[in-house]
């Protein structure tokens, strides 16, 4: 795997490693374009050997080369000598050894993983310099819109009307920790500076210059610093991952990602727009401290740290930027003239220095941020780095610490001062424009069945009713709009409630004061899981009303502080999704109710349970109808109450949980579902993936914001046709079937998964802080869907992702009967992929995951099932729908090869799967030894490291 400068490289005869520089190469011009990105995996993986060599010994790092030349003989050629030598091996191994090799094949997968994404920029860099922007930036977006023959004037008042927001969540399968993160991005950032030194020698003809190789060799030395604090760094925790730790991890992006990246992205819109004002409508989202379904650990406590963190996040990155503001801003009133605004902000700061008294700017900059201080001190107890005078008068919202910077702003702009808005003032402004003090909006959620419980127990201690939840629907639906009229609390002043109740209405009253105390945006959105009911969403409003969220009764002009969010997840709820929402605003009061408290409805799609119930074509077929049926809705509704429906897709980080490309999914949703409203989740590990670069963050939050604004102006999604909306149909109800007779009705199949894949090792290891399952039962039904989907990930067959559709398609086909009209139904499937994003994004999703699958591993995994009759059974089976999906696709899109269009996604697979592959074959070896009972510590670390080696090599299907 990787080579030491001081040891004789250890080479193989079927594929030499990356490290050595012979990985499988494209020929010509592509061989060209990647030799930049083979020399950096070169660079980091012959600094992991010569780490490797010198902390554990010329033994250990000739073991791993041995283990890896095995591997790629097992993966390429299905080397049966190979295989058995390998399981030979790695039986051999002591639990020492074992942990070494999986840490090197895991942290190589690491920085592999920052090569590619250091070489995703260089790529982009090369096409811009060459005019030759890419799809999914807002260049191209706006180009397409001029071209459309749209002002950016038209476009900016669309953007003052829109919201769009990523929505950072924490799940089971967040497997980093903060440590290894903030290493991973100095080594990022000494690659950057590397092509930086190259780049500056070649403009400048230095390549003789002594200086260029002694700065490479400076850097690489840093380079060599930072693996090896990773290599002695811990990967795992010692205990179980809290919420707390999910919050510090999310932050984290924040700080090293989204308060910088997204004023940037601000002002480059601007300035393709010709310094239009553009109004700030990408936000950011949360769930990490307010997510309690499924999550007994999140409680009232867990939420106020969880605001109290992130205000001190963004406070402490206003103060840092007020001071250096203050450094550059040295204009003196001797020299220039200033406004009688800024005169009055000048005069009321409490800086008497006589050293700044002719500096109006620095003396207001010195109140600002002794108000600041003052801020943190009262919002969070933190102090502040600096004081040269001490903290007062702290600001009593975000809004007038904004006024403050205007004041300035708009100073300099009436006195020559204009140039010295842009670098640090103006990003400043934006940055809290957008996060205020509560840096990211925070969304509660919790199940309907909990408030349920909260809701029946009022009623009896208030002996308004001793059994609601027996009640049927509609009596419960007259009993709450009742309660909902009526302007009395429910609580018994004196009774003590349950414990549940208190927790959950201790929530609701945080909620509350968190509003009062961080803002309004602080937190807009409360969810309800496993919404199925009218009375779901009323009891949600009950709730909000007793702890004054609510005010008024609702036939008497009440305003609702938080949006009630349904959350439809399974395929039937999916199906009930406007009727329920047709029915609640049928009911008398609720849509006034609604338009005066700000007239926004989000309404949140689920993915992965709609996916683990119904397989992923049925899953996205009918998230694509509740879609057009709750538009329809909206738009009736529209005639007497103009409502903005706001859709928020929870999609996970896998295609099997709605993941994929954000950029053709949002132009693949129906038309008019955009608008310029969307909400949208990022889960786990994709997370890291996509933002843990700051320039790679940038350009995954202007995908969002292209495709919103492509998808809300251009309107590229034409209605299907009845012929392709038919063939849905009829293909969703075969894919169901057929994934349904697999997971559900096949006996045994429980079994076989939880021997199969690592689910129990991810459900006991240390990866989360939510369980695994939502009841304590080894059932399918029961079992969440992110350790469902992240389960396939780890063994390599990626079910989820794909599962069903080919037997449909072979059915769907076969009804054709003769040659002919099978010919015909080939055609429209052909057609539907060329013409309808929907089917051509969901097709382009499974291809990615049939690449990434292999199931030569899996079948390693397969033989963790001690029943060989059903290990075949069920193996077979799957690989059959495998072959039959593979074909599939195929047919319909004709490419014999995966990833035919992905050159990008291809080269990755090229370069980084021969360093996986060994990781499971040593995850199946430690799952075997831990499930035998021979589970010390070091099975248990070895597993939970590969786990996490995988996850980061398979990135979005992990």
């Amino acid at each position: 795997m990787v080579t030491s400068a001081r040891a004789k490289p250890v080479r193989d005869n079927t594929r030499s490693s990356v490290a050595d520089g012979a990985a499988a190469k494209p020929a010509g011009r592509s061989r060209d374009n990647e030799r930049p990105l083979v020399e950096d995996i070169r660079l980091l993986g012959r600094i992991l050997g010569d780490v490797i060599r010198d902390q554990e010994g010329v033994a250990a790092y000739e073991l791993i080369e041995q283990i890896r030349k095995l591997s790629v003989a097992f993966r390429r050629d299905a080397d049966q000598e190979a295989d058995k030598a390998l399981k030979k091996l790695l039986k051999g191994l002591s639990g020492d050894q074992t942990v070494s090799v999986i840490r090197a094949f895991t942290y190589f997968s690491h920085l592999a993983n920052l090569a590619e994404d250091r070489h995703h920029i260089r790529r982009r860099a090369v096409h811009e310099r060459a005019g030759d922007t890419q799809e999914g930036s807002i260049e191209v977006a706006l180009a397409r819109l001029r071209w459309a023959g749209i002002a950016p004037k038209t476009i900016a008042t669309t953007l003052a009307h829109s919201y769009v927001s990523p929505v950072l969540t924490a799940h089971p399968t967040e497997v980093q920790r903060k440590s290894i993160l903030d290493a991973e991005r100095d080594i990022a950032q000494l690659l950057t500076a590397r092509d930086d030194i190259k780049a500056l020698a070649q403009v400048h003809n230095a390549a003789k210059d002594a200086l260029t190789p002694r700065e490479l060799a400076a850097n690489e030395a840093q380079l060599r610093a930072r693996v090896m604090q990773l290599w002695q760094t811990r990967l795992l925790r010692f205990s179980k991952l809290t919420v707390a730790d999910e919050i510090e991890n999310a932050l984290s992006y924040y700080e090293a990602t989204f308060l910088r990246e997204i004023p940037k992205l601000y002002a480059n819109l601007e300035r393709e727009l010709g310094n239009q004002p553009v109004h700030s409508f990408l936000r950011m989202g949360q769930w990490i401290g307010g997510d309690r379904d499924g999550n007994p650990n999140v409680s009232a406590d867990t939420l106020n740290y969880a605001l109290g963190r992130q205000a001190e996040v963004a406070l402490r990155h206003y103060l840092t930027e007020v001071h250096f503001l203050g450094g550059e801003l040295s204009l003196s009133a001797m020299l220039v003239d200033f406004s009688p605004e800024m005169r009055a902000l000048a005069e009321s700061s409490p800086d008497t220095s006589e050293h700044r008294k002719d500096e109006p700017y620095r003396r207001a900059l010195t109140g600002v941020y002794a108000r600041l201080a003052a801020t943190l001190k009262e919002l969070t107890g933190g102090e502040a780095a600096r004081h040269a005078v001490a903290p007062q008068n702290a600001y009593a919202r975000a809004e007038d610490f904004l006024a403050d910077l205007r004041t300035i702003e708009a100073s300099l702009k009436a006195h020559h001062g204009e140039a010295l808005i842009a670098e640090r003032l103006h990003p400043l402004i934006r940055a809290v424009e957008v996060f205020g003090f509560h840096l990211a909006t925070v969304d509660l959620r919790q199940s309907s069945d909990k408030h349920e419980e909260v809701v029946a127990e009022l009623l009896a201690v208030a002996r308004i009713e001793p059994h609601y939840s027996e009640l049927d629907e509609m009596a419960k639906r007259a009993l709450l709009m009742r309660l909902l009229n009526d302007a009395r609390p429910l609580r018994v002043v004196g009774t003590l409630y349950s414990a549940h109740a208190r927790g959950e209405l201790a929530i609701f009253e945080a909620a509350r004061t968190a509003r009062a105390r961080f803002g309004k945006e602080a937190i807009r959105h409360y969810i309800i899981s496993h919404t199925e009911t009218v009375s779901d969403l009323l009891e949600v409003l009950l709730l909000q009303k007793e702890v004054g969220l609510v005010q008024g009764t609702l036939d008497d002009k009440a305003v609702n502080d938080l949006i009630v969010v349904p959350l439809f997840e399974t395929i039937e709820d999916l199906r009930n999704a406007a009727p329920i929402m047709r029915e609640f605003y049928a009911l008398p009061g609720v849509a006034q109710l609604v338009q005066r408290s700000g007239a926004e409805q989000d309404i949140m799609l689920g993915y992965s349970d709609s996916n683990k119930d119904g397989g992923i074509f049925t899953s996205n077929w009918e998230l694509y109808r509740a879609e057009i049926a709750l538009v329809e809705l909206f738009d009736q509704l529209a005639n007497s109450h103009n409502i903005q429906l706001r859709m928020f897709h929870g999609r996970g980080g896998t295609v099997g949980r709605g993941g994929g490309p954000s950029y053709q999914a949002i132009l693949a949703q129906p038309p008019g579902t955009v608008r310029g409203q969307i909400r949208l989740t990022e889960q786990g590990e994709v997370i890291g993936s996509k933002y843990a670069n700051p320039e790679i963050g940038r350009r995954n939050l202007e995908t969002l914001v292209a495709a919103t604004l492509e998808a809300t102006l251009l309107q590229p999604t034409k209605p299907a046709t009845k012929a392709f909306l038919q063939a849905a149909a009829e293909l969703s109800q075969a894919s169901m079937a057929a994934y349904r007779a697999l997971v559900y009705e096949t006996p045994g199949f429980t079994e076989y998964f939880f021997s199969a894949t690592p689910i129990r090792e991810i459900a006991e290891l240390n990866i989360g802080s939510r369980p695994a399952s939502r009841k304590a039962s080894q059932k399918i039904e029961d079992l969440r869907a992110i350790p469902w989907g992240f389960s396939w990930g780890q063994c390599r067959l990626t079910l989820p992702g794909w599962y069903g559709f080919g037997a449909a398609i072979e059915q769907w086909l076969a009804q054709g009967g003769t040659p002919a009209s099978r010919k015909e139904a080939l055609a429209l499937l052909q057609k539907m992929y060329k013409q309808w994003p929907f089917f051509r994004t969901l097709l382009s999703n499974m291809d990615m995951v049939l690449a990434k699958s292999d199931l030569a591993l899996a079948s390693r995994y397969a033989e963790l099932v001690g029943d060989a009759r059903l290990r075949k059974k069920i193996f077979t089976a799957i690989e059959a729908e495998w072959h039959r999906t593979a074909e599939a696709l195929t047919l319909i899109t004709g490419e014999k090869q995966r990833l035919a269009g992905n050159a990008a996604l291809q080269r990755s697979i090229r370069h980084r799967f021969p360093y996986i592959d060994p990781l499971h074959h040593l995850q199946v070896e430690l799952v075997r030894r831990y499930r035998e009972g021979k589970a010390d510590q070091r099975v248990q670390t070895g597993i939970h490291i590969s786990i996490n080696g995988i996850a980061a090599g398979l990135r979005n299907t992990g």
